[in-house]
């Protein structure tokens, strides 16, 4: 008897949690569901900060029929976003795909602390995309540089996807800082450089100023992970103006002094990492839409959105 009535209960338990209507957007765009895979949300929303960050180069967004995804740029060369390997961080930094660049989220925060030593937010790059945009040789990068005016100071940079413009911006907005505040004065100027193309020391991989996309501030003998033990860095980052770095990442530079591998003199401008962290950096409920809180007003990233819904159903 006890067991009938245990199944009697079971059903209408389970008449009772079935019978509620689904709402429209729920049938619309499954990722409401509370039962969602996470994975399936950071890859929308990963996609979705790639999107955003180089309109213009990314075109479409392919999934095949054994479940990988490419990104489908303007030239037509498909970048991988997941090869779904297993792999050490030193792997992940050899040979990323789009996963691994965008796994780490960057912090938007004036908490100026050393982090884990293999927290490096952005310092994986998808040498693909960047390729695409700003140049896949040194002749034709530098063919994309230009002059970006900083007091008596000429610094080159990379014009494409609004970099140039965007260093532009931060330089305006520091120096008013830099006449009134030694401190800050004293972190930028005189800046270590810009474009250089080079290898990064050690490795195979060209450094982000290969591409012309990044600047090194006001050099320190504690600001590098390879120059000083990880006290002096923590006093050099206690000292860090949190102004120079709110510039910076307002205008879509990360900074590599929130990076366990420190590097406090560098600034590198990487939009798909600050949308990321802008728009997806707090843990959200899977109860909601996986692209809640974008600006779905500007045309372009709602058509983003449409894209990535009808080609990851």
């Amino acid at each position: 008897m006890k067991k009938i009535a245990l199944c009697i209960i079971l059903l209408f338990y389970l008449c009772i949690n079935t019978s509620y209507p689904i709402e429209a957007s729920q049938i619309n765009n499954k990722s409401t569901y509370t039962s969602i895979n996470s994975y399936e949300v950071n890859m929308k929303q990963d996609i979705l900060s790639l999107m955003m960050a180089y309109p213009g180069y990314v075109s479409d967004i392919v999934k095949e029929d054994n479940g990988l995804v490419y990104l489908v740029m303007k030239s037509g060369k498909r970048i991988l976003y997941d090869d779904k390997k297993i792999k050490t961080y030193e792997q992940k930094l050899g040979n990323p795909d789009l996963q691994d660049t965008m796994e780490q989220v960057y912090p938007l925060s004036t908490d100026l602390k050393l982090v884990d030593k293999n927290f490096d937010p952005g310092r994986c790059r998808a040498y693909g995309i960047l390729n695409e945009v700003y140049g896949s040789s040194q002749q034709q990068i530098q063919s994309n540089l230009v002059r970006v005016n900083f007091g008596y100071t000429i610094l080159q940079f990379n014009e494409k996807n609004k970099a140039a413009k965007s260093l532009e911006n931060a330089m305006k907005d520091l120096t008013p800082l830099i006449e009134r505040n030694s401190a800050i004065r004293a972190a930028v100027v005189p800046c270590s450089g810009t474009f250089n193309y080079r290898l990064i020391s050690g490795t195979n991989r060209l450094s982000p100023h290969s591409f012309g996309i990044a600047i090194d501030l006001a050099r320190d003998r504690r600001d590098y992970w390879k120059w000083a033990n990880e006290e002096q860095g923590q006093k050099r980052l206690d000292s860090y103006p949190r102004e120079v770095v709110e510039i910076f990442e307002r205008n879509n530079f990360i900074w590599g002094g929130k990076w366990g591998h420190f590097d406090i003199l560098h600034f590198e401008y990487r939009p798909e990492i600050i949308l990321k962290a802008k728009y997806f950096g707090v843990k959200r409920d899977f109860d909601r839409l996986w692209y809640n809180g974008v600006p779905l007003e500007d045309v372009n990233v709602k058509s983003c959105v449409e894209k990535i819904n009808k080609s990851l159903e």
